[in-house]
């Protein structure tokens, strides 16, 4: 069964498709949305991230064992099961029959029509008008489909479905008023049908359809164009919608939404996020600098200089010392694999370095291993439910605090940052090791 992180950005209806198609194959999922475990537009340029995913584009998977997939079809595809890709090769074929009609017939126009209602795009008469025919020619087969039919292959639901109704998410939220869905009553049957199951809900939460069609806020769009990278043309055609000139220029722009890179700068938009405060700052000033420590662990030997700097200087009031052991080492394989999972939580925990330190260790060899570690944290609590985002590894380990004043602490201490010691508690022989500093 998959196991990963997807990398994206809140409401990316791309995710959504990921997300539902892990919700009924059982594949566990854990979604990096908001910062510091990833933030849209800086997270996805930076080169660990690019060498992985090379057009820096999102969704994107990283499975625990380092496999990696761009493009939100694919992974969708990866994260189902055969029942959802289709059990039968007719049957497969018509899910991805469906899957790319949901790309050339749906999101087209759906990107020309939906964008400006939210202020990401410039609208233009023309194009919002021809992407109205659009969608009514694409809700007309739909509708003669399934005239007869509960879901759109077989009868149940299939990674068919999932795509299209996720395709369809902002249309039904945004423009497809009850007039205008009036035609079409077989469709709006499925997507309340698909929406309503707990798979879907478990994602989407409550889908509301829109009472009146959404429409072009000048002003709106006007206050989001600071927040991306557009040029200069582009911003001078919002402001002076009403020459000729620009209406060209603007025409030239907005015929085409199709193109990923033009639907990508939206989505910029849509992932555009104020800056969380420190999830720390509540906490006193502590008197144990955590840098000075590291550098310490780092420089000079561990059992004669950095254990014992560390217990001189340790701030048992402002730090606490916590134990993990991974929950699931029936399902850890290959030793390398495992290292990965370790490296993978470490990468996704990032902006919590300044705060924390740890040492995690595999245990056993190929198809009999465990993980366990030591972590430090500023505070007295658990750090991970601080940010929701320092949440996607953590409730795949036991936590225990320990009393970092005991003598099971200590040793504990001792033989994970030495990587020396019996380790009695695990039972097997230390592999490797992995730090968090």
């Amino acid at each position: 069964m998959a196991a990963g992180t997807l990398y994206t950005y809140p409401e990316n209806w791309r995710a959504f498709k990921a997300q539902i198609a892990a919700q009924y194959s059982g594949a566990r999922l854990k979604v990096a949305s908001n910062s510091p475990a990833f933030t849209f537009g800086q997270t996805n340029r930076t080169p660990a991230f690019l060498n992985n995913f090379p057009l820096g584009k999102v969704p994107a998977y990283q499975g625990d064992d380092g496999f990696c997939l761009f493009e939100s079809n694919a992974i969708a595809h990866y994260l189902s099961n055969d029942a959802l890709r289709g059990a039968t090769p007719q049957a497969a074929a018509q899910v991805l029959q469906w899957v790319s009609f949901a790309d050339s017939e749906i999101i087209p126009p759906a990107s020309a029509w939906v964008f400006p209602t939210l202020g990401i795009m410039q609208f233009n008469k023309q194009a919002t008008e021809q992407a109205k025919e659009d969608v009514k020619r694409a809700l007309t087969v739909l509708n003669q489909h399934l005239n007869t039919r509960t879901f759109l292959v077989g009868e149940r639901v299939s990674l068919a479905d999932i795509t299209l109704a996720s395709s369809m998410v902002w249309l039904y939220k945004q423009v497809l008023e009850p007039s205008f869905r009036q035609p079409y009553p077989n469709v709006t049957r499925w997507f309340v049908t698909c929406v309503n199951q707990p798979q879907f809900k478990t994602v989407l939460g409550e889908v509301k359809l829109c009472d009146k069609m959404a429409q072009f806020d000048a002003k709106k769009f006007a206050e989001m164009q600071p927040k991306k990278e557009a040029p200069p043309k582009k911003e001078k055609g919002g402001k002076e919608a009403a020459k000729p000139q620009e209406k060209k220029e603007k025409k030239k722009e907005d015929k085409k939404p199709a193109p990923e890179e033009e639907i990508d700068e939206c989505d910029a938009v849509l992932a555009a996020e104020p800056k969380t405060k420190d999830p720390f700052a509540h906490l006193a000033k502590s008197t144990f600098v955590m840098d000075e420590f590291k550098r310490k662990y780092s420089n000079e030997d561990t059992m004669t200089v950095a254990i014992p700097h560390f217990w001189e200087n340790f701030d048992h009031e402002g730090y606490s010392i916590w134990y993990c052991q991974y929950k699931y080492p029936e399902e850890l394989t290959l030793t390398f694999k495992s290292c990965n999972l370790i490296s993978g939580m470490f990468q996704r925990l990032d902006k919590l370095r300044k705060n924390a330190f740890a040492s995690v260790a595999l245990f056993g060899t190929n198809n009999d291993s465990s993980i366990s570690g030591i972590w430090i944290f500023r505070g007295q609590d658990l750090a991970f439910p601080l940010s929701p985002d320092w949440q996607i590894d953590y409730e795949s380990y036991d936590w225990r605090k320990l009393d970092s004043k005991g003598e099971e602490c200590k040793t504990m201490v001792k033989e994970y940052f030495a990587w020396e010691g019996d380790f009695k508690h695990m039972g097997k022989a230390f592999n490797q090791g992995k730090i968090f500093k």
